[in-house]
Order: C-alpha cells, then structure tokens, then sequence
C-alpha cells in the first residue's frame, strides 16, 4: 500500500503567503505613486525655474560662440587690410595705400591704428615730406591709448628726423630714457643718444655709451661693430666681451 506524501505547506499557509504577496505589491504600486506625485510636485514647483536656467545657459553659450567668431572674423578681416596697405606701400601706390591705412587708424583698434599710423609716417619720408613726418610721428609719441612699443619707436623716428634740428641736449633728454641695457631699442636709441653726447661736449658718457652697446648681444652686429669704433676712438676700451660676441669685431 502506498503512502501519501504530507506536504509540510497547508493551504492556510499558501493563502497567507498571496495574500502577503499581493499586499506587497500593491504597497509597491502605492509607493511608485507617490514617488511619481513627487517627482510631478517637484516638476511642477521648480521646472520652470530649471527651464529657464537651461534656457539662459544655452543662449550664453551660443552668444559666447558668436562673439568669438565675430572677433576672429574681424581680427581677420583688418590682417587682410593691413596686408593689402603694406603692398600697396611697397609698389609706390600711396593714395589707396592711405586709405587703407585711414581706414584701420578709424576702426582698427590700438594696435593695427598705431601701426598704420607709423606707416603712414614712413610714406611721408619716401614721399620727401619730413615735416609731416614729425608730425604723424609725435602725435603717436604723445598718443597715451597707443601701445607704449609703438610710441617709443615713434619717439625714435621723430628724433632721427630732428637730429640736426633740434640741440643735442633734447636728444638726450627725449632718448635717454629708452637707450639703456635691456630696453628693445638699446641699440637704435642708444646711438642716436651716443653721437648727441659728443656733439654735446660729454665724450666719456658717449664712450661709456658705445662700450655697452658693443657689448650687448641684442644690439645688431652692424651696430655693435660701429659702437666698439667709436668707444676705443673716444678712449673707452670695449673689453674683450666685444670681440667675444662677434669675430667680426677682431678683424
């Protein structure tokens, strides 16, 4: 005779385990409910806030894109011109040359305005206007929004043109300044300052001078080959850091 197997599980225990399970899935759905009410709160209080941030961040970033590309465009635009100028310049046609460099003076901003400007000087010069020169060259001397570089070698310009205008002494004054070791126009000021010495009767600052320039490496070889001449001719020996710098010296 076969024996019936006993299932441990009675159907109470089977009806208390779906019940259970049927209750834990209805508090599931409550739950998810709720958490979706809250979620549509949260949407609702302060979407539009988050809207408009993403909104606002997005147009920034767009503008922020088009400035930079307007300004590289731009940048561009006034290179190209300043290109076009130079050529012109250097095939003689001055007329459309000045209008193009007119033209970058009035909207170029400091730095392509100052550069033409010291172009349009040079045109004076070749076209045997020295005086309008000096004036194009000391109004960018004293022109405080121009870049200081632009205006030292204005400075430069204008007392190279007025040198056997003007008393040794303004040289001096107007030059000195700039002809000084580590300055970018040592060489170009410092000799200018150097022969307004020994016209001015101060041979031994002249000397001291040229001896500096022969041996500052910055200054051209040209020059520090003229500066050593002129030192060991006013009685300053240049020393051997002169001839070190260059053989040429030696020779």
């Amino acid at each position: 005779m076969a024996l019936i197997p006993k299932n441990s599980v009675t159907s109470t225990d089977r009806n208390a385990e779906r019940r259970a399970a049927q209750e834990n899935v209805f508090l599931r759905e409550v739950d998810d409910a709720l958490r979706s009410d809250d979620t549509l709160h949260l949407l609702r209080r302060y979407g539009l806030i988050a809207g408009g941030v993403i909104v606002l961040a997005l147009a920034a970033l767009a503008g922020w894109m088009l400035w930079t590309n307007h300004v590289a465009h731009v940048a561009g635009v006034k290179g190209e011109n300043f290109a076009i100028a130079l050529d012109q310049v250097e095939s003689g046609r001055y007329d459309p040359a000045k209008a193009s460099l007119n033209q970058l003076v009035a909207d170029g901003g400091a730095g392509y305005a100052g550069s033409a400007r010291l172009v349009e000087g040079g045109i004076a010069l070749d076209q045997k206007k020295p005086q309008d020169a000096v004036k194009i060259f000391a109004a960018i001397a004293a022109d405080t929004s121009a870049p200081q570089p632009y205006r030292d070698l204005a400075t430069i310009r204008e007392m190279a043109i007025r040198f056997d205008q003007v008393p040794p002494q303004t040289v001096i004054d107007r030059l000195k300044p700039l002809a000084v070791p580590g300055n970018p126009w040592f060489g170009s000021a410092g000799e200018l300052v150097g022969v307004a010495e020994i016209r001015a009767g101060k041979k031994a600052e002249a000397g001291a001078l040229f001896a500096q320039m022969a041996k500052d490496l910055t200054v051209p070889e040209s020059l520090r080959r003229r500066s050593s001449q002129l030192a060991v001719e006013l009685g300053v020996d240049p020393g051997d850091a002169a001839s070190a710098a260059s053989p040429a010296l030696a020779e």
